[in-house]
């Protein structure tokens, strides 16, 4: 468990040329991480906060130190240090422990107090490329790279990663004008290795808001309308139910449709197979539940999420488009917006598709048919930061009005104190919209906001059903307060 995070950032840089002016000399570095190692080693982290300088001290609370430390630990004691890199004051030591090698980074500024310590992935092949890294020139890189605010989100994701259950996380981070990713956990159970830009996760839920801003495209071209009846696309033997004729896109859309949140006979198929629950449930089977389909209320009366509804409106789009939903998403989204690893189903020779896991233990990734506009998307982190930064995009062309349009209040949901535009969910959090929308599958877990007068955005994506949502919202919180 312990062995997943492996990118342990325990760090914060003095502003400015000086703090580099002053750095102390090699053998000062040395003597100063022979104290820690000792400290290290007979479980003292109080003591080894008070060797850090007040700079650092004024960013990291002792807790915060000693609870990182606490989870170095279950590594064993430190056995052997070997210096790799000494430049400006900052050393890069390979640290052999009980049963893991780790990187450690070390800067010393000139009272002999440290400013840095940073624990790190040790690689075997890469050592030198990751010491010419950490011993950076540029101060105001440097500056940026040790953050206070990388050591919260570590927290934040190590937190998660830790939980018996959770395997990997992608991190997606864009805050005015900036784009960061982090990667923490493993892969695969056991396989010590972190995710990549090109690792492929499920995104289940938040599939609905591509859905959302496929239906907006159709309105901005006036092909349709919000308020038109569903009932004009269907054929005559399902338009013809009196419980669907009230049903408009924008209720499909925005979860007042009235409709179950499934349909009562998704699970009943000849074909089902639980594992893989969504695989033959097609249009045929829709169809036969519409046929003689009941609602639970009015429509655009009561907010009830509904994968059925989202389901349904994939299904009207692909009828409206003459296009299979699958076809109509790429031409329409993805391939502009060169989400080129953005599929409802990938090939499945990709190397960078993740094993996904329920309750720790490996199981199928889905796939789906005619429910396929409510989570059938899988994709990267580096095409969801594509999709988000044109979510925030000032709307300038069809695809940025249409995801505008989505984010405009359809629905008031009183009982949360929440909105609804089109798929996003709208919320106040430390005083800021939040347009917000999670994801789970068997084995999946995502979240994703947008705050826009922030002009950013956070993505998360896990190979496991353990959510992610409270890892997302206080990575947000974190974000908002980051200046």
């Amino acid at each position: 468990m312990y062995k997943n995070y492996l990118l342990l950032f325990l760090s914060f840089l003095l502003g400015g040329q000086a703090a580099f002016a002053q750095s102390a000399d090699e053998k000062v570095n040395r003597a100063l991480y022979n104290q820690i190692e000792y400290l290290f080693n007979t479980q003292q982290a109080d003591s080894i906060y008070q060797l850090a300088n007040p700079t650092f001290q004024a960013q990291i609370s002792q807790e915060q130190l000693s609870t990182t430390l606490q989870q170095l630990y279950a590594l064993g004691n430190i056995r052997n240090a070997e210096r790799i890199k000494f430049e400006r004051g900052i050393a890069s030591y390979r640290l052999d422990f009980d049963t893991e090698r780790l990187l450690l980074v070390l800067g010393v500024d000139s009272t002999n107090r440290y400013h840095t310590i940073l624990f790190q992935q040790y690689k075997e092949d890469a050592t030198e490329k990751l010491a010419q890294e950490t011993s950076i020139n540029d101060t105001t890189t440097s500056a940026q790279a040790m953050d206070p605010f990388e050591f919260k989100l570590r927290n934040i994701a190590n937190t998660y990663t830790q939980k018996t259950n959770a395997r990997s996380l992608a991190i997606g981070i864009i805050h005015r004008g900036q784009v960061q990713k982090y990667f923490f956990g493993e892969t695969k159970k056991g396989n010590k290795t972190l995710p990549t830009e090109e690792s492929v996760y499920e995104i289940g839920s938040l599939t609905k808001t591509f859905t959302a801003t496929l239906l907006a495209d159709l309105v901005e071209r006036e092909v349709i309308s919000l308020d038109d009846s569903i009932v004009k696309f269907l054929p005559d033997s399902i338009a013809k139910n009196p419980a669907l004729q009230k049903i408009t896109f924008r209720s499909l859309a925005n979860h007042t449709s009235g409709l179950p949140r499934l349909p009562d006979n998704w699970n009943k198929t000849s074909s089902f197979v639980e594992t893989d629950p969504y695989a033959h449930y097609d249009r045929k089977a829709l169809f036969t539940y519409l046929r003689d389909a009941k609602l639970d209320h009015e429509p655009e009366t009561e907010y009830a999420y509904s994968n059925l509804g989202y389901g349904l409106l994939g299904e009207l789009l692909a009828i409206i488009s003459k296009k299979s939903f699958d076809t109509y998403l790429k031409e329409t989204l993805t391939s502009p917006l060169h989400m080129r690893a953005t599929e409802l189903k990938p090939d499945a020779k990709n190397a960078n598709i993740l094993t996904v896991y329920r309750d720790g233990t490996a199981v199928p990734i889905w796939n789906w048919k005619a429910m396929a506009g409510a989570g059938a998307i899988k994709s990267t982190i580096d095409d969801m930061l594509r999709y988000a930064i044109t979510q925030l995009a000032t709307p300038e062309n069809a695809i940025q009005r249409a995801m505008s349009a989505t984010k405009l209040f359809t629905f008031y949901i009183p009982e949360d104190n929440m909105d609804i535009g089109l798929g996003w969910h709208t919320d106040l959090l430390e005083d800021q919209n939040l347009f917000w929308h999670n994801g789970g599958t068997a084995g999946s877990s995502s979240f994703m906001a947008i705050i826009p007068d922030e002009r950013s955005a956070v993505i998360v994506l896990s190979n496991s059903n353990e959510p992610v949502d409270e890892t997302a919202l206080a990575i947000i919180r974190e974000v908002i307060k980051k200046k």
